[in-house]
């Protein structure tokens, strides 16, 4: 099997094997994000993808789970990416889960009935960054993409029947814009309802446009209580729809997963305690580490 550049996948996949169908991100531009920018966006040829998925077979005696890496696998045209769903199905017809990462904008450039079709072929889940629903925060990291693209995009996912995690940051507004961004990110979330939901802290990446501003002073690190807010927030004002909570990302400060929305108030209360005793709500900046 070959892996090109770094590779990464949802802590949430750690037990499934990894596939590379594409190289790099689609949206190289995101100002957070150091991800891929080791690598140009490039689908990988067809005959390599279904080399490594043979090879896999020969690795592995039982495959329960694959997930198709690098980033935005989704925006392969629609029959390759069917065709490599038909391999993968022939060569593990044991396999319970296939997932990979989609931009929203990317569930947009295809028809419903193509989605349909890639739902049909075996996909499972798709993982989409949302990052915020605050219209200027989308703006200022670069995202390429709009609160209505974001909820175009889901409700496309949703009547192809494809289920849908949407990953966010905590403290991505800055300290300036922290109460916004909490508010618009939990008032898209009741728009778009999605099966699935990842909150994760920011992570300041080493040498990602985000650092250089908030070397130049343009962009002010939250507080650790500020995230905790934002936290409390989302979870008081979420609306009583089904999905998982994967609150648990090493980043996050007050680690916690579960189906919500029977978890809210264990969690409300456990964001309580932390917010009223951890120490690190005392510090006037997030400490950050790289993914």
């Amino acid at each position: 099997m070959h892996y090109q550049g770094k590779v990464y996948r949802p802590w949430m996949e750690a037990d499934s094997v990894l596939i590379q169908t594409t190289l790099g991100c689609s949206n190289s531009q995101c100002t957070f994000c150091t991800m891929f920018d080791d690598k140009r966006f490039k689908v990988r040829q067809l005959e390599d993808i279904f080399a490594d998925i043979d090879q896999a077979r020969r690795y592995y005696p039982q495959v329960r789970s694959i997930f198709l890496i690098d980033g935005n696998v989704m925006a392969i045209r629609t029959e390759m990416l069917i065709k490599i769903l038909d391999k993968i199905k022939a060569t593990f017809p044991e396999i319970q889960n296939i997932s990979l990462y989609s931009g929203f904008n990317d569930f947009r450039r295809k028809s419903i009935s193509e989605l349909k079709e890639i739902k049909s072929a075996g996909l499972d889940m798709a993982y989409s960054g949302l990052e915020s629903g605050d219209p200027l925060v989308l703006e200022r990291i670069q995202k390429r993409m709009t609160r209505e693209h974001a909820i175009e995009g889901m409700a496309m996912a949703k009547e192809a029947g494809i289920k849908v995690l949407a990953s966010f940051i905590f403290g991505l507004g800055g300290k300036e814009r922290s109460v916004e961004h909490a508010i618009n990110t939990t008032s898209i979330l009741n728009i778009m309802q999605p099966d699935a939901i990842a909150p994760m802290a920011l992570a300041v990446q080493p040498g990602s446009v985000l650092e250089q501003e908030i070397g130049r002073g343009e962009f002010t690190l939250p507080t650790p209580l500020q995230i905790l807010e934002e936290e409390k927030y989302l979870l008081e004002n979420l609306v009583d729809f089904d999905c998982y909570y994967w609150g648990d990302h090493g980043n996050n400060i007050s680690p916690m997963r579960g189906m919500f929305p029977a978890i809210r108030e264990p969690f409300l209360q456990k964001l309580e305690r932390d917010i009223t005793h951890n120490p690190i709500t005392k510090q006037n900046a997030i400490q950050t580490f790289a993914w």
